[in-house]
């Protein structure tokens, strides 16, 4: 079955806890929803399941489907994203023994679980469930651009896959703790395994993108925060549309810049060289005045996961020296991110 959701978008229930599957995957990048949700949703994971020849690994307790539903599992989740979102025959014998084994199984690749028989036969022979993640709820307005009570932070990036999600996790966190009412709001499958609810921006036709953002983050209290998972670039050649659907929906009083100290090249379009932090600014605040004339920026987010704490902190204190904004890398906290979480809040 398609994941459910309500009138919102936002009533996804899930068959927790998780059970995460890693297939074959030798390549560490493909397994970010796997990461994802063992960082982010670690009290929701029992354990991981790989096949032999799989390098990658989470690092969380290696169990069979039957181990991990007796550990108290109820959902075994796809936790690769492999190039075309494909789910390879090698893999349909484990899964099949997943739902054998009582556990629904929960999929945010492109493909889906009731088009291959195998699965689907199984599934029905044993009443579990199927359930894709990237399935938009039906019925989605076009936008009406109605500004909406409520205060709401988008993420942005100067590419794909650099920190969206977990600075948008980082930044809802951060702001709970300090008392003020604030929500994440997913927008990719793997934020919306690790929230429970969301909506798969990457799976909504073009002319909706914006309406489904507006049903994503709806009216709120005053001095409440819509923390929204960015997605894409609006500098992408290929994904930009996503993002600028996503920023005129979400109408946002603060974004921040996620970038990759380091990073030369757009992701999947060798020779599109990155664009600088500043020119996302600027395009970001051209584009966002459209539904959102007070619209600014917060601060930056970077992703230092490839350099030592020395250097990380360095860096981003002379970038926030030169862009006059707070820069901070929010797995590494700190001050740099207090001062960040404060900018946003400001």
């Amino acid at each position: 079955m398609n994941a459910p959701f309500g009138a919102r978008g936002t009533a996804l229930v899930l068959p927790q806890p998780y059970l995460l599957f890693l297939g074959d995957t030798t390549e560490p990048g493909f397994a970010k929803t796997a990461f994802g949700l063992r960082d982010w949703a670690g009290d929701k994971c029992v354990g991981e399941f790989a096949l032999p020849g799989a390098t990658v690994t989470t690092h969380l307790a290696r169990m069979t489907p039957a181990q991990a539903y007796a550990e108290g599992a109820r959902g075994l989740v796809i936790g690769v994203a492999n190039p075309g979102g494909m789910i390879p025959p090698a893999w349909r014998k484990s899964l099949v023994e997943a739902l054998e084994a009582g556990l629904d199984i929960v999929s945010g690749m492109h493909v889906r679980l009731g088009d291959i028989p195998e699965l689907a036969e199984a599934a029905a022979l044993l009443g579990r469930r199927l359930i894709d993640i990237r399935v938009p709820p039906a019925e989605i307005p076009v936008a009406n651009g109605r500004k909406r009570s409520g205060k709401r932070l988008l993420t942005v990036g100067t590419d794909c896959a650099l920190g969206k999600k977990y600075t948008a996790l980082g930044l809802a966190r951060a702001f709970r703790q300090r008392g003020v009412d604030a929500d994440f709001r997913a927008t990719g499958q793997t934020g919306i395994m690790i929230a429970g609810g969301g909506m798969p921006m990457d799976a909504v036709v073009s002319d909706f993108e914006a309406g489904a953002a507006e049903l994503l983050s709806p009216d709120a209290a005053p001095d409440h925060w819509d923390v929204i998972e960015g997605q894409g670039s609006l500098m992408h050649p290929a994904f930009a549309a996503v993002s600028l659907g996503l920023l005129h929906g979400s109408q946002p009083d603060v974004f921040v810049v996620c970038h990759e100290p380091g990073r030369t090249e757009m992701l999947g379009t060798a020779g599109y060289k990155l664009t600088s932090v500043e020119e996302v600014v600027e395009l970001t605040i051209l584009l966002g005045r459209r539904t959102n004339k007070a619209i600014r920026c917060g601060g930056f987010s970077y992703n230092t996961s490839a350099l030592g704490a020395e250097a990380a902190i360095a860096l981003m204190a002379r970038e926030s020296d030169r862009l006059g904004l707070p820069v901070a890398d929010p797995m590494r906290g700190g001050a740099a991110f207090d001062a960040l979480v404060a900018s946003c809040l400001a």
